[in-house]
């Protein structure tokens, strides 16, 4: 496997804003509104199990899969293209696309990190790797550059005292992570959070071991933001609400029904070809009640970016890339 090189995508399309609470359903537009998104594979977002379970039937809102993403970066540029009409990015990610003119909205957070649903790096048994030090000069997996586990890595070094990129970042897809590391092609594999299918087969076949996870770098935070554009919501208001809406909806009542949610997951992944069996590791999409933020959770980010110069101070903040319902201004 050769080495992708690092290039951080710091014109990676943005996302702004998120809905804290869960109003009540506003009034369905007229027509219905179509929106096309691209999939993960392994997983689903909360819209997707908003969609199976029917709450956005009388709404005027179609979902439609048009294909995969391999990873957040790749989804905002489809969607600055104008090819889907929403994105789904890590927090960086989406930061970074802002900063570089995207007038999008981050319209709920797609997932979070906490003690239960976190993004694990795993090493085979008899590594040496013991701790993030022993990392720098390794070669770690990844789903993809510039987006949730690229930046983990990196802060994770720098919290030791060492260089971000002191380790090298390869790019595997999910289905691919543990063949890739137990043939030794890599000597890290990074499971995000997202990923949990994966990682749960993964650690479900054995000789293996956690060495760091990203709750232990950046504590509990969202993960990411699922991304409108601003003109999209502009012109349809009560779509892009009720999208949002119904979306910390069944967020919710994921939470509450995991059993169930495994078993339409399940559904899910047969009906797009992959393997069903994997939903039996699903861990939950890690977000708050009503999919609510804090403005940590982009200021978070926004410092680091600060501190290592791949944003101007000052640029951005959270109030300026969080979307309240009914907000319809443009930049």
């Amino acid at each position: 496997m050769s080495i992708t090189r690092r290039s951080l995508l710091l014109g990676a399309p943005l996302a702004a804003g998120i809905l804290a609470g869960m109003p009540s359903i506003a009034r369905a537009q007229a027509a219905s509104v179509k929106i096309r998104y691209l999939a993960s594979r392994g997983g689903i977002s909360p819209h997707e199990l908003a969609d199976e379970l029917g709450y956005f039937k009388g709404l005027g809102i179609e979902l439609e899969n048009v294909g995969y993403s391999g990873g957040g970066p790749e989804s905002l540029f489809a969607l600055a293209s104008g090819s889907v009409d929403l994105g789904s990015a890590a927090t960086p990610a989406v930061i970074n696309s802002i900063a570089g003119g995207n007038d999008f909205v981050a319209a709920y957070p797609s997932n979070g990190i906490n003690k239960d649903v976190k993004s694990v790096f795993y090493v085979l048994e008899d590594s040496p790797i013991k701790s993030i030090a022993d990392i720098a000069g390794k070669t770690i997996s990844v789903n993809t550059l510039g987006a949730h586990l690229d930046y983990t890595v990196r802060e994770a070094l720098h919290g030791v005292g060492l260089p971000p990129d002191a380790a090298k970042l390869v790019v595997v897809p999910g289905p691919q992570l543990e063949q890739t590391l137990r043939s030794r092609q890599v000597d890290v594999a990074g499971l995000g959070y997202w990923q949990a299918t994966f990682a749960g087969q993964l650690v479900a076949n054995g000789g293996v071991r956690g060495v760091f996870n990203d709750t232990d770098v950046l504590g509990e935070i969202a993960g990411g933001f699922v991304v409108l554009r601003r003109d999209f919501i502009a012109a349809n208001p009560d779509a892009a609400r009720n999208f949002a809406e119904q979306s910390a909806r069944a967020a919710d009542w994921s939470r509450q029904n995991p059993d169930e949610t495994r078993k339409l997951l399940a559904d899910i992944l047969n009906r797009r070809g992959e393997n069903g069996e994997l939903a039996r590791y699903w861990t939950g999409f890690g977000l708050r009640e009503k999919a609510a933020v804090t403005d940590r959770d982009v200021d978070f980010w926004v410092n680091i970016l600060e501190r290592d110069g791949r944003l101007p101070k000052g640029k951005l903040k959270a109030a300026d890339i969080l979307y309240r319902p009914g907000e319809t201004k443009t930049n």
